[in-house]
């Protein structure tokens, strides 16, 4: 297996991740029937979100944490729903890669999951 290197492979990795969590028993809810993704527009910007990440180009513009706030209000995103989606991102990245861009990448998402959790429990109170 190879690194996360370029665009190419952030693809990849979106691609796959999102094709898992669209059929996800656990979370899969919120994508297709909450907020009702459209793939051809979020794939994309999860490219640019993740290439912004990993490799430091500011492709990517806006704020995914008030993505999340409306789909909150219409059901609540707890704690092991982040859990889940973590455990999926960190399955696929190790499924396709290996190395320091990868462990960046679990790593980064293991701090989103988190604050994301914490923001979205916050905002519940």
């Amino acid at each position: 297996m190879k690194n996360i290197e370029d665009k190419a492979d952030i693809e990849l990795l979106v691609n796959k991740f999102y094709d898992k969590i669209g059929k996800d028993a656990v979370i899969g809810h919120f994508f297709n029937d909450i907020a009702r993704v459209n793939w051809a527009v979020h794939l994309p910007k999860m490219y640019r979100f993740w290439e912004t990440l990993l490799f430091a180009k500011a492709t990517y513009k806006g704020n995914p944490m008030a993505a999340h706030f409306p789909i909150n209000e219409m059901e609540a995103m707890e704690k092991h729903h982040f859990e889940h989606w973590l455990k999926i991102w960190t399955e696929t990245v190790r499924e396709n890669f290996e190395g320091e861009t990868a462990d960046l990448a679990i790593y980064k998402a293991t701090n989103i999951s988190q604050l994301m959790a914490y923001k979205m429990e916050m905002a519940r109170r």
